[in-house]
């Protein structure tokens, strides 16, 4: 393996470390629900991300083939993160807080959480 492929492995490792590190901590000190849906989704999802591509880079240097398997894990991991950390704010948001603590939404329609759909296309 050459020079460079180490140390751009190295350095994706030490960075997605300390992004990992970073959004533990935050998971761990952070107060509220709400608070603590930013570290894991976001600072640990980037920790998580570097380590695929420092285990691309490798198997890249080591066999001279693109390793698809990294690429549908970080995909995959890009994907659900962000629509999980919205299901974890729905939830929250449902058994926690009533309609009158939030501020208004600017919209039509409300918070989907509490505002009853209109009736489209209905008869009553």
């Amino acid at each position: 393996m050459s020079f460079a492929a180490e140390i751009l492995i190295s350095i994706a490792l030490v960075v997605s470390g300390i992004f990992g590190f970073v959004g533990s901590y935050g998971l761990v000190k952070l107060k509220h629900t709400l608070q603590r849906l930013h570290a894991p989704t976001k600072a640990t999802t980037l920790g998580v991300g570097g380590v695929l591509i420092a285990s691309m880079i490798f198997f890249y240097a080591e066999t001279g083939h693109v390793s698809v398997h990294e690429l549908l894990i970080s995909l995959f991991l890009f994907l659900t993160a962000p629509i999980t950390a919205n299901f974890i704010a729905k939830a929250y948001l449902a058994r926690n807080l009533t309609k009158k603590d939030l501020p208004e939404s600017g919209g039509d329609f409300g918070w989907s959480v509490y505002d009853d759909p209109p009736d489209v296309g209905s008869d009553r």
